[in-house]
């Protein structure tokens, strides 16, 4: 969301605390498309099952019947036989071709008719073996793209594979999870599709003490894709049922299985306050913030992604992340190496800043603002750009004392640099925020010297650049920035005494680190 106008245009206005704070937190929606979108790193929507490890017995193997040829024209000939020894074969074959890792022709199965033929097989309650290679078929059809998961859809695969979550084989069961993770990861339709025929209730159900690894790995992966996508989002009522089981997740020593618990998580916070309030009530909030400390970035990445939705809510919701100890191990996310875990680092501190005072101070007080003014001089640009939102919505919100802080931390070199990136929009945040910190020397009488600041590093030639540029919001801003603290009148007026502020705003000193500035 954009910065609110600072009110440029009447030199002695009062500071202002110009943003509502439930305006100015950013949801996940509201911010750069570059910090939503999947990365390779980040969660697979889906997946192919690959010929890996040993083969499940099979009758065919103690059988005198020779091997089925693997061409195309015999695979379907032996699916349609009414010999169920035969379609095994044919099927099992059709299976390992649609599980070859490169090239495997899912078109060609596709229009060859294999899907119609394996959606019956899974009602074969009398062959396991001919259910679990159909549904492993199934699996790898629908791991293609929208169009090939459509064909399995269509030809009512779905209630199928949910009835086969009840299986006494768990090798059918499992499959069949498979499968419904890969449809449900298509997309909003086919996920409400799988949801609409009750898979929820099943899959918790499926998940016990005695539940394999692989197994719970498989069905928190299904969960994770059944409360993706925003467009639109799932039911929440269906998908919250998730959470009593996804908090149990939390403590499970798996990465993998972490990793999906914290990917759900994080899409079931990436909406309305409500849903986020559901989540905190969950019992989440400790754990989550714990696991900001995982070495592992797939389980980090989701698990930071949680927290930074949650703090885009509202002050309570962004204070049980704060009482949690989130802020220490957001300070130590914005120092490291992968710059997508600073960037959302900053993004969610931006959101904590958005809050109130109180807020502000647990940010200071967590010794954030160093870091912070690190990403603005030597970060990547994108983390730059959170940075700067953050400095920004701390100086709206903040109070005359955090200000002076800021500028005694050094922000104002930095802060001034961005006023040359090509993004403008990041330039109109720099632009808010430094209009910001001179409304409060204003108030305090000592708007010349902070302009001097700003003047000798270089800020007013960054200004006066401005004036010229070609969005309208940029050098308007700029304008009235030069005419409200950088012209004559104002080093005239600054020798006056003055006035009394709100009670809030009383400056009391700290000692500064840079030498000679203090309100």
């Amino acid at each position: 969301m954009p910065a609110p106008e600072a009110d440029c245009h009447n030199r002695k206005a009062n500071f202002k605390y110009n943003y509502k704070q439930e305006e100015a937190r950013r949801k996940r929606n509201e911010i750069s498309i570059e910090l939503r979108k999947a990365r390779k790193d980040e969660q697979l929507l889906k997946r192919r099952n690959l010929n890996v490890g040993k083969e499940l017995p099979s009758p065919i193997e103690e059988s005198n019947i020779s091997p089925i040829s693997t061409s195309i024209e015999e695979i379907v000939n032996g699916m349609q036989s009414s010999d169920e020894t035969i379609q095994l074969q044919a099927t099992q074959a059709c299976r390992k071709m649609l599980s070859r890792e490169k090239n495997p022709p899912i078109d060609t199965m596709i229009k060859r008719g294999i899907v119609p033929l394996c959606v019956k097989f899974l009602d074969y309650h009398h062959n396991d073996l001919l259910q679990f290679e159909a549904a492993w078929a199934l699996t790898n059809v629908a791991s293609g793209t929208s169009e090939q998961t459509h064909v399995v859809v269509q030809h009512g695969a779905i209630p199928k594979l949910v009835a086969l979550l009840k299986s006494a084989s768990a090798n059918v069961a499992e499959q069949s999870v498979w499968a419904l993770g890969n449809i449900a990861g298509d997309g909003p339709v086919a996920r409400d599709l799988v949801l609409g025929h009750a898979a929820m209730p099943i899959l918790l159900e499926l998940i016990k003490p005695d539940t394999s690894v692989t197994f719970t790995r498989n069905i928190v992966w299904t969960l994770s894709n059944l409360c993706r996508n925003k467009n639109p989002p799932p039911s929440f009522q269906i998908v919250r049922t998730a959470l009593p089981v996804l908090n149990r997740l939390l403590s499970n020593s798996d990465k993998d299985i972490l990793a999906d618990a914290c990917w759900a998580l994080s899409y079931l916070t990436d909406g309305s306050n409500d849903k986020i309030q559901a989540v905190v009530e969950s019992g989440v909030i400790a754990k989550l913030v714990e696991l900001l400390a995982s070495p592992e970035a797939s389980v980090l990445t989701p698990a930071l992604r949680a927290v930074g939705n949650i703090v885009t809510g509202n002050d309570t919701q962004t204070d049980a992340i704060i009482s949690a100890g989130g802020l220490q191990h957001l300070g130590l996310l914005l120092q490291h190496h992968r710059v997508n875990i600073v960037k959302e680092a900053a993004w969610a501190i931006s959101n904590i800043t958005a809050g109130n005072m109180e807020q502000i101070q647990h940010v200071i007080n967590a010794g954030l603002i160093p870091p912070l003014i690190h990403i603005l001089e030597s970060g990547d640009f994108k983390s730059q750009k959170e940075a700067a939102w953050a400095i920004t919505n701390l100086t709206s919100g903040g109070s005359v004392q955090h200000l002076a802080l800021l500028i005694q931390s050094g922000v104002l070199p930095p802060f001034c640099n961005l006023l040359e990136a090509k993004d403008w929009k990041t330039v109109v945040v720099v632009l808010d925020g430094l209009t910001n910190i001179l409304n409060a020397a204003e108030k305090m009488g000592e708007v010349v010297r902070v302009a001097i600041m700003i003047e000798e590093v270089g800020g007013l030639d960054k200004l006066e650049v401005l004036q010229n540029h070609e969005v309208e919001q940029v050098y308007q801003k700029a304008i009235a920035m030069i005419d409200n603290f950088f012209s004559e009148a104002d080093a005239e007026e600054s020798t006056l005494t003055p006035t009394a502020g709100d009670a809030q705003l009383e400056f009391k000193p700290t000692e500064a680190t840079q030498k000679g500035f203090n309100f």
